[in-house]
């Protein structure tokens, strides 16, 4: 079986096969951290960096580990990736860290990282397993991060409140507001609305990969139909 190319590989982390979208896998943390763009961005950032750390260590041990125990040995270097991440968000962010809470810990379970492990990982060279990390990765922050802000907005009227929280003091006033008097949709900051967003991220995807279906099959069309159109010879 010949081997995906980088390009592929980023594709599906980034659109086809993004974990949160299509294979839904990780909806815990996307949906339960997801109440403003600052808490979406931290978490995306910490399951990417757990997930470009797994996958390049599996990919490195592939071939030592028997196949029988092989889940055990994956759960067992999340884990250990996922604790090095928790104790550098309590040294340097542990204002966000305190907001995350749980959820940091829970990475270990995080489905979209078993089976990145498991699915990719354990049978890719280590340079194609970085780089579906990050891909992987990268568009589940994505993810985490446009619904984050989403529900922000019309929750609270603000995008990326507390943003200082992950980028420092620097990003005090990064932040975005609508104004004193904007009323917000408070179903949209409560687990209903984290639900709601990711269906409406769903159909939207859903529909815009309609859309490029419909236009390359008629982009086919047009390519074929003069030489369908031409005369046979005789």
């Amino acid at each position: 079986m010949a081997e995906k190319g980088y390009g592929s590989i980023i594709g599906d982390g980034l659109w086809s096969n993004n974990q949160a979208l299509v294979a839904m896998l990780g909806l815990c943390p996307l949906l339960a951290t997801t109440t403003t763009a600052t808490n979406g961005l931290g978490m995306g950032l910490a399951t990417m960096t757990v997930l470009v750390l797994s996958n390049a260590t599996i990919s490195l041990i592939r071939n030592l580990v028997r196949p029988e125990v092989r889940l055990p040995v994956f759960v067992l270097v999340i884990a250990s990736f996922v604790t090095a991440v928790e104790l550098t968000m309590q040294a340097a962010f542990y204002e966000l860290y305190l907001v995350l809470g749980l959820f940091i810990p829970l990475i270990v379970t995080n489905c979209a990282i078993i089976g990145r492990a498991e699915a990719f990982a354990s049978k890719a060279r280590v340079d194609r397993a970085i780089v579906d990390g990050l891909a992987m990765g990268f568009g589940f922050t994505l993810v985490l991060m446009v619904l984050g802000g989403v529900r922000e907005l019309l929750g609270q009227g603000t995008l990326f409140y507390q943003a200082e929280l992950l980028l420092g003091e620097a990003a005090s006033g990064f932040g975005l507001e609508i104004g004193g008097d904007f009323q917000g949709a408070l179903l949209a900051i409560l687990p209903p609305g984290a639900f709601i967003g990711l269906g409406m991220l769903i159909a939207l995807k859903n529909v815009i990969d309609k859309r490029v279906a419909r236009s390359r099959n008629a982009a086919a069309k047009r390519v074929d139909a003069p030489s369908s159109a031409q005369p046979a010879a005789g």
